[in-house]
């Protein structure tokens, strides 16, 4: 004999809510409407994912590639200039200018920083070409101040302080607009490595739209076993696995991934932060730019499962639309549309 409790259980199940609810739809008209809503949900789900991933992964890789080395090459071109300016003085201070091989070092720093533009030139939108004259001209006074006018004192501190108005002067020097155009690239790093507002848009209707395929799929299986007396079908069964997949795994590589673009951009900002330093210890201010470089590059490095994933989307994108249609059609076909 069934209890009371068993039976109020029973009436106010969400199985026996469920039922009710779908009481007044024919069969047929129940399964057609699920097909339809499933198709639209994996379409809506599949098309959001792919393109919210597609853009998350197409920044981590720009950021790699164009903006994260154009940050570090302005501020090493500018850290290399300045140093190459204070190497220059010293050794007409201590006297060393006539000494063999004594100039390696600041010709070296002119060499790094001339390298350094020429490497970032087709990784930034920025024009170069004026900051390339001023470099030229700031290493030919240098030149002239070390080399050629050994034996007039005047002219050679006129050639120095030339070249030292050439890299300092304000807004229009060398270093200054190096400055500017570092602090230009690292917005543009971050304007790229940052999530948008129709990004995150993106993600909440591909959640959504995966919640509401879920819940669809679990209904379509309820109404198969209660009306049509089958078995769990395969193909929504396949399907919903992948929903839940599909609804977890690219949220998550996705959150860490910008987890890891975050941890780039701040070391980032201490690279700019670094290469403003203009007085003593250039050398270290240069070897601080450079471990720094080293860590952004080991945050970005690792991008061959952020891809493998994004195959994974790809794929399980198709298979979420077509496998719902697939166990729905084929059971609508064979009670109902095959027998017209």
């Amino acid at each position: 004999m069934t209890t009371a409790p068993a039976l109020s259980w029973r009436r106010y199940s969400l199985t026996a809510f469920w039922r009710r609810r779908l009481s007044p739809w024919r069969t047929r008209r129940l399964l057609e409407a699920h097909l339809l809503v499933v198709f639209v949900c994996a379409a809506v789900a599949a098309t959001t994912l792919f393109l919210s991933y597609r853009q998350t992964q197409r920044g981590a890789e720009t950021l790699a590639s164009r903006e994260a080395p154009a940050v570090q090459g302005l501020a090493a071109a500018r850290l290399a200039a300045m140093r190459a300016d204070q190497e220059a003085r010293a050794l007409v201070r201590m006297h060393l200018v006539d000494v063999a091989g004594s100039g390696e070092t600041y010709r070296s720093q002119l060499s790094a920083a001339d390298q350094g533009l020429s490497r970032i030139a087709d990784r930034t939108d920025q024009d170069l070409g004026t900051v390339n004259g001023l470099l030229a001209t700031y290493g030919n006074s240098l030149s002239l101040g070390t080399s050629l006018y050994r034996d007039e004192p005047l002219m050679r501190e006129q050639k120095l302080d030339e070249a030292h108005s050439l890299l300092t002067r304000d807004k229009v020097g060398l270093a200054p607009r190096l400055d500017e155009l570092e602090r230009a690239q690292l917005r543009h790093a971050e304007a790229t490595a940052t999530m948008g507002r129709w990004q995150r848009g993106g993600w909440w209707l591909a959640e959504l739209a995966l919640a509401a395929l879920a819940l669809t799929l679990l209904s379509a299986l309820f109404v198969l076993r209660d009306r049509c007396g089958r078995d769990w079908n395969p193909y929504l069964l396949a399907a919903f696995a992948l929903t839940v997949l599909l609804a977890v795994v690219p949220l998550m590589t996705t959150s860490a991934t910008e987890d890891d673009l975050d941890v780039a951009l701040r070391h980032l900002q201490q690279i700019t932060a670094v290469s403003r330093h203009s007085g003593p210890g250039l050398a270290g201010a240069q070897q601080s730019v450079a471990q720094e470089s080293d860590e952004v590059r080991q945050e970005l490095a690792d991008g061959t499962w952020t891809v493998r994933v994004y195959r994974g989307t790809f794929v399980g994108g198709l298979l979420v639309v077509v496998l719902p249609a697939l166990g729905l059609g084929l059971r609508l076909d064979g009670d109902y549309w095959g027998r017209r």
